[in-house]
């Protein structure tokens, strides 16, 4: 027996002892020693405490229970019904060893999305087809987008739209927020921005929405998308993002030809737009309409990239398609080509000097047209206007469409034989270049 075991088993007679001293030991029972628990190292434990530390038990108790009333005092404290600060209210359900509480939680993002999401709509696309049913020719869901209530006037609410949701429809069905449906009448669209304006009856519209200030907006500034992606059974669904970027110019082929027809003039956000959310509301954080959601780039290593047509573009274009139907844009009276898709051989013919690679060709010039008054002739190369280089067709038609107006002065330098020839003319309106 080692030394240590030894000590043990001289001190543990002593004790004993001691604890018998007291008057009717006979009746009193002696506590057990505590067990001692040992680790599986190969490392020896420790020396025991010394003799005077046995009765500390009581003083642990004593402090244990302290601290847990000290607890339960914090605890009630903290969450008991004095709490009068708290700005969350709600019901507690009691469930026995548990509650469940119910918070009613209101913030900035909730009151902008709350008082907006009256004016964002619906819009179904029907059109002529046979049903399934029937066999009889009737309107048919071709496609779901959204739109913005924006205006209310003698008796009629003005919405507006995209041009590719209203494409084509024969008949437009408007489904409110509160999931009322009206027959929706088209205004006028525009190809070329890609908006269009709806009317319906104003009996049931609570609430239009105000138009803000894109031009005002900062990146990083934060943005809610409202709308109905993948169809109305996700109507009025909201998604919040910021302001990625500002001016953007995107590529569009209209005519789904190839090649591209227009350079669209876009607001990125990463709030997620999706089918169906198209012609819906992109707003400010005071609720006001900053831009109409317009499209997504789709491609598999792209993510968080949606595009919005800014509001102070889309304004003049709303208010001429509202007034007449038609958005009127100055026009020469040509037809044109981009210079880089005639092929060498032919370019040839058009004897140009070898530095000119870029420019418009005029390949025809329509009777009774600015183009023909100003003495414009076929195989004219177009390189600049009013100053600016005219590269393809669409440089052409950015500066037609967004410098000038009908009636217009504007001065063109082309090459004829392969010499520069300065024209002069002035726009008129028109359904050509």
């Amino acid at each position: 027996m080692d030394d240590y075991n030894r000590d043990r088993e001289e001190e543990q007679p002593r004790s004993s002892d001691s604890l018998n001293e007291p008057p009717h030991a006979g009746n009193y029972e002696t506590p057990q020693s505590e067990p001692m628990y040992r680790t599986q190292n190969t490392t020896p434990p420790p020396p025991p405490d010394p003799p005077k530390r046995r009765g500390g038990f009581l003083p642990a108790l004593f402090g244990a229970i302290i601290g847990g009333l000290l607890v339960w005092l914090l605890m009630f404290t903290i969450g008991g019904p004095d709490d009068s600060e708290n700005n969350a209210t709600g019901t507690v359900k009691d469930s026995g060893s548990s509650k469940q509480v119910s918070v009613d939680i209101d913030s900035d993002l909730t009151g902008v999305v709350e008082k907006s999401t009256d004016a964002v709509v619906g819009i179904t696309n029907l059109q002529r087809g046979q049903d399934f049913w029937t066999q009889s020719d009737t309107p048919q869901a071709i496609g779901t987008g959204s739109g913005v209530l924006y205006k209310k006037a003698n008796g009629k609410a003005y919405i507006v739209t995209n041009h590719h949701v209203v494409e084509d429809a024969e008949e437009l069905e408007v489904t409110l927020d509160d999931g009322t449906k009206m027959s929706g009448k088209l205004i006028g669209s525009d190809v070329w921005t890609d908006l269009a304006v709806v009317e319906i009856d104003d009996k049931d519209i609570t609430s239009t929405m105000e138009f803000g200030d894109s031009d005002a907006l900062k990146r990083g500034e934060t943005v809610i998308a409202i709308g109905n992606p993948l169809g109305l059974g996700f109507s009025g669904s909201v998604t919040v993002g910021v302001v990625s970027g500002k001016d953007r110019s995107i590529p569009i082929d209209i005519n789904q030809d190839g090649s591209v027809d227009w350079q669209a003039d876009v607001l990125q956000t990463d709030a997620a737009i999706n089918p169906g959310n198209s012609g819906g509301a992109l707003i400010n954080m005071a609720g006001q309409l900053i831009g109409i959601n317009s499209m997504k780039i789709t491609e598999e290593t792209v993510e968080g990239i949606g595009l919005a047509i800014p509001i102070n573009l889309a304004l003049p274009v709303i208010e001429q398609l509202e007034q007449t139907g038609e958005v009127n844009r100055p026009t020469m009276g040509v037809s044109l080509l981009d210079l880089r898709n005639i092929p060498v051989q032919q370019q040839s013919v058009l004897k140009l000097p070898e530095d000119v690679k870029n420019g418009v060709v005029v390949t025809e010039v329509f009777r009774n047209t600015p183009a023909q008054t100003a003495g414009v002739q076929k195989y004219d190369t177009i390189v600049e206007m009013d100053g600016e280089p005219i590269e393809d067709m669409v440089t052409l038609r950015k500066h037609l469409y967004n410098e000038k107006k009908v009636g217009d002065s504007m001065t063109m330098k082309v090459y004829r034989e392969g010499k520069p020839v300065t024209i002069d003319m002035v726009l008129k309106d028109g359904n050509s270049f």
